[in-house]
């Protein structure tokens, strides 16, 4: 009985996701790059922050290969065996690197501990380079992606998995310059703590969003019982219950229901009700609407049904 309204919806994203995807490949190969040219930078100077380094860069590459990958499924056609094709794969992807972030967060705050009770002061040119390049090439990564981060739960992760490394690499560079210079000992570990504060903070609401459309949850921007009232309001409608709302992606809100007429009406006496019953689900931000007609029959008449 429902009418698809994503569809409009859905082409205006395909140039933006093409692009997107186009700028993680590229942040992909820079943080391959930097991934190798620190991990050989530390074997040859014997340096634990840059060999660490390398490490958060690795975690970097792994987090943007898993939205790529993510991105790519998304654009998938559906078929007969799956039917909304890969559409929650960015959820999915977003929900992952969330997790990863938290437990990247922990193991900053072992570091910064570690790092204060054995302060070891940068020892050659080429840490500071090889930092320096860390920053240079993440701060690119992380404008490159900017953009798409704010309105994408996917792009929003692989972002702050890069901006999380581009400020551990801040922290490690001034950290390193002031304890040569004037022996301060205790700034590299107390940056590196408030990017753990800050990360936990945003993986964890990053952990919480995604988590909630995976569980099909209401999305929080739907006015339901505005919806609700305005259904019950119309001419003919006696009761609406049995519904189900739940977001497909984060441009995809679907929503189920049965509606009970007051009397035996023809069908397209019935597609007229469709018709304002979807008029106030877009304005209440649900962009596809299934709808069960029903004429005196006996089920379960409460708005949120147990099964």
């Amino acid at each position: 009985m429902g009418h698809d309204h994503s569809h409009a919806h859905g082409h205006q994203h395909n140039h933006g996701a093409d692009l997107s995807g186009r700028n993680l490949l590229i942040s992909i190969v820079l943080n391959v790059l930097i991934t190798l040219a620190q991990a050989i930078g530390g074997i040859i100077s014997g340096s634990l922050s840059l060999l660490s380094d390398a490490a958060h860069n690795l975690s970097d590459v792994l987090s943007l290969i898993v939205s790529y990958i993510a991105r790519l499924l998304s654009k998938k056609e559906a078929s007969l065996d799956k039917t909304f094709g890969y559409k929650r794969a960015e959820i999915l992807a977003a929900f992952i690197n969330a997790a990863t972030l938290i437990v990247v967060a922990l193991l900053l705050i072992k570091e910064a501990v570690v790092r204060y009770l054995n302060p070891e002061p940068i020892e050659s040119s080429i840490v500071i380079w090889m930092a320096a390049l860390g920053i240079l090439v993440n701060g690119f990564s992380v404008l490159l992606i900017k953009k798409d981060s704010d309105t994408n739960m996917n792009m929003k992760s692989a972002y702050l998995h890069l901006l999380t490394d581009m400020m551990a690499s801040v922290a490690v560079l001034v950290g390193g310059i002031l304890m040569s210079v004037y022996e301060v000992y205790w700034i590299d570990p107390l940056l590196t703590f408030a990017i753990s504060i800050y990360l936990l903070v945003m993986g964890y609401g990053l952990l919480k969003s995604s988590f909630k459309v995976l569980m099909l949850f209401s999305p929080d921007d739907v006015e339901l019982t505005h919806f609700v009232d305005h259904v019950k309001q119309i001419k003919q409608v006696k009761n609406i219950h049995h519904m189900h709302i739940w977001q497909l992606n984060e441009n995809q809100t679907h929503l189920e229901a049965h509606i009970d007429l007051e009397a035996d009406i023809t069908m397209s006496e019935f597609d007229l009700i469709l018709d304002q019953i979807e008029a106030y689900a877009r304005e209440c931000g649900i962009n596809h609407v299934n709808i069960q007609p029903e004429f005196d029959k006996t089920d379960d008449k409460k708005l949120i049904v147990q099964h």
